[in-house]
């Protein structure tokens, strides 16, 4: 039984989909805090030839809640966000399934952040033919104070986990010993760089699953969810 754990991104880069392709659970924080300068409610698109941020408003609240506490702001206007999205990119050869992912995302009536994240992320997996268990973190049998390297421990226990893959950013955070001592077997998922055609200018890298969708035929993105190493 292979595992993976991510905190909820809103329409992340392809590394994300990869690390939910490569196993048989996928399990997605709901029960932990909301950071400013993560990527919960934003991300980056191509315009004008270069990186720039979109992002969904949330209401002003305290710092400490965690993500399934917060919510999005009253001012979130879909139609300003997709028409920002269609100037951005309605010339590329694939507009239109990249736009109707959009779509489906951001009009999806939820105003909870996680829920609208949640819905999100599901979307997005189908789009890319991707038939991964995704269960929610809270609703596991575990221990929810506990933290860290602890509770990945505790979840990938309570599903029966033989294998926990991470994104490889997380490298530093876990000790292969501790996995191994419950007889898990630590990996790590490193996407392998990908290239392709964005209009004429120079290819920016890792931007959102959408620019992907947007210059590439479906085929070709799902193709590229296999490039990567597991170390």
């Amino acid at each position: 039984m292979k595992v993976a754990i991510m905190q909820p991104y809103f329409l992340p880069y392809i590394g994300y989909f990869q690390l939910i392709g490569a196993v048989d659970v996928f399990v997605v924080y709901d029960n932990i805090k909301y950071t400013k300068k993560g990527w919960f409610n934003r991300n980056r698109f191509l315009q004008n030839g270069g990186d720039a941020y979109f992002s969904i408003p949330l209401v002003n609240d305290s710092d400490s809640l965690d993500v399934v506490e917060r919510a999005i702001a009253p001012s979130f206007d879909p139609l300003k966000l997709l028409d920002q999205m269609q100037g951005a990119y309605r010339r590329a050869p694939h507009f239109t399934q990249g736009f109707e992912l959009l779509r489906e995302c951001v009009e999806h009536e939820e105003r909870n952040l996680f829920h609208f994240l949640h819905h999100s992320i599901r979307a997005t997996a189908s789009r890319l033919s991707l038939d991964t268990r995704i269960v929610v973190s809270s609703t596991l049998p575990i221990d929810h104070s506990l933290r860290a390297q602890d509770k990945v421990l505790a979840i990938c226990g309570a599903l029966g986990a033989t294998t926990y893959i991470n994104a490889i950013g997380g490298t530093a955070l876990y000790s292969a010993p501790d996995f191994a001592e419950r007889g898990i077997d630590l990996r790590f998922l490193k996407p392998r760089p990908l290239e392709y055609r964005q209009f004429d200018a120079p290819f920016v890298p890792w931007l959102s699953i959408l620019d992907l969708l947007m210059f590439n035929p479906a085929d070709e993105v799902k193709a590229m969810l296999g490039e990567f190493d597991l170390v």
